[in-house]
């Protein structure tokens, strides 16, 4: 393989895994990230017991802020040896009994238990909370991290979040429970015993790329090769294997920027490529298309993943012209593609249902208003005439099925009594201008149903 080739191949290969492998690498938030910061270390070294939410959209870096904070806290002695991190997930620990074993296991309790066989849940509950309870102020301290905490409250009684959160307010071996979620109404799913032994204490995440400018240079930074002092990640990275608990994927699975070197030429020549490549008007266009739809760091790593992967020994550098190619991608709207795969008949029952929202300001309707609509439309129409009636219910009950329209009731004979098909009412789930472009774009589309589609009037 040339030596060209050999390079591409190592940038590409780079910037991928530190776009898809970097868990611990935290931008911004350093409010936020002190509070964490803090409640983990006054927790480790006085022996407090507290609990915290950390809240905010999907996407947002709410795993990332505790893994950095984890990062930067296992290097001190005081921190790493009086620790003990308990791992769980809502999607993995689907009821309290899966999830004691587990705790059981990241705490290395297997060995306590000097044989005994736990028969049901309340026994395997009361041996965790007699090794909680044996700890005093200096007994090690243990911090329970719940990922998808919404999912915790789904639970019979809610007894794991009851008990993690009585040990935590009583003068016991010291506990931190981390709570992350995307909901930002959990408090209202805690049940009120639950709810009275929580500490109340919340922490919002909101991305927070809302300059463009500052988006625009986190784009350089993500494509951009590393210099020298970017190799000490490598060091923390070494760091995280001092974590006890085997269920922290980020410590074994991270990437590592020390595998990686550079020569100074070819890093000063891609990084000005990027620098030119970032400051054209088409780049930034589509930059900023990006950020009008959606401002977060996940969104914006997933598009430059996509970018990267497009590099070849033919066309070894990032060009404005291929953002703005992989760009198109992002901008592409699912439900006008759903429409453009419609056959006629269901074209032509959008275009009924179009009309008569824009006729009665998008009030609600069933299949016989829009049967009646589209009948007046059939009779002069050369395509549709021999239509029966039962095909055109059956092309209704697909849009639903597509959700293209929605029930306003609960379902086939929701409400308040049993309502026939034919009369359950429906809203339009779609816009005109989604409508509008699947026009344009439609294929062979006929051209009294593309006339009709711009004027009610038949």
């Amino acid at each position: 393989m040339p030596e060209a080739d050999r390079e591409l191949v190592s940038i590409r290969r780079f910037l991928k895994e530190r776009l898809q492998r970097d868990y611990t690498t935290l931008r911004g938030y350093a409010k936020e990230r002190s509070n964490v910061r803090l409640l983990l270390q006054r927790t480790a070294e006085m022996g407090e017991s507290n609990s915290l939410l950390l809240l905010g959209p999907r996407g947002s870096g709410k795993t990332t802020l505790i893994n950095s904070v984890l990062a930067d806290l296992l290097p001190n002695k005081s921190f790493g040896e009086n620790t003990l991190i308990v791992h769980l997930d809502g999607n993995l620990h689907t009821d309290d009994r899966v999830a004691l074993k587990s705790i059981t296991v990241q705490m290395q309790l297997e060995n306590a238990a000097d044989g005994k066989v736990f028969g049901s849940f309340a026994e395997n509950l009361a041996f965790l909370l007699q090794c909680l309870k044996a700890g005093g102020k200096h007994s090690k301290s243990v911090i329970f991290i719940l990922e998808e905490f919404d999912l915790f409250c789904a639970h019979h009684n809610q007894t794991l979040l009851y008990n993690l959160f009585d040990v935590s307010q009583s003068a016991q071996a010291p506990i931190c429970v981390l709570g992350v979620t995307c909901r930002l109404d959990v408090i209202e799913l805690l049940e009120k015993r639950v709810k009275s032994r929580f500490s109340h204490r919340q922490v919002f995440l909101f991305p927070s790329l809302r300059r463009f400018e500052d988006y625009v240079d986190l784009c350089g930074d993500l494509l951009s090769l590393p210099t020298g002092n970017s190799l000490l990640l490598a060091e923390k990275i070494y760091n995280l294997q001092n974590i006890q608990s085997g269920a922290l994927y980020f410590s074994r699975n991270h990437f590592d920027p020390g595998e990686y070197g550079f020569s100074p030429r070819l890093r000063d020549a891609w990084n000005k490529q990027i620098c030119k490549v970032l400051a054209t008007q088409q780049a930034r266009s589509t930059l900023q298309a990006l950020h009008d739809f959606d401002i977060s760091e996940a969104y914006l790593k997933n598009f430059l993943f996509r970018l990267v992967a497009h590099l070849r020994p033919q066309s070894p550098h990032i060009t404005a012209e291929k953002m703005a190619a992989v760009g198109s991608q992002f901008e592409g709207d699912d439900k006008i593609e759903l429409l453009c795969g419609l056959s006629v008949l269901e074209l032509c029952l959008i275009i009924a249902i179009k009309h008569h929202s824009q006729i009665y300001d998008r009030d609600s309707f069933n299949f016989e208003i829009i049967y009646a609509r589209f009948s007046k439309f059939a009779k002069v129409s050369t395509t549709m005439q021999a239509v029966e009636r039962s095909i055109v219910l059956k092309a209704f009950e697909h849009l639903r099925i597509a959700e293209l329209i929605m029930p306003l009731t609960g379902g086939a004979g929701g409400g308040v009594g049993k309502v026939q098909k034919e009369f359950e009412m429906h809203k339009l789930a779609l816009t005109y201008s989604q409508i509008h472009h699947c026009m344009q774009r439609y294929q062979a589309l006929p051209t009294e149903v593309a006339q009709w589609a711009q004027s009610s009037l038949i």
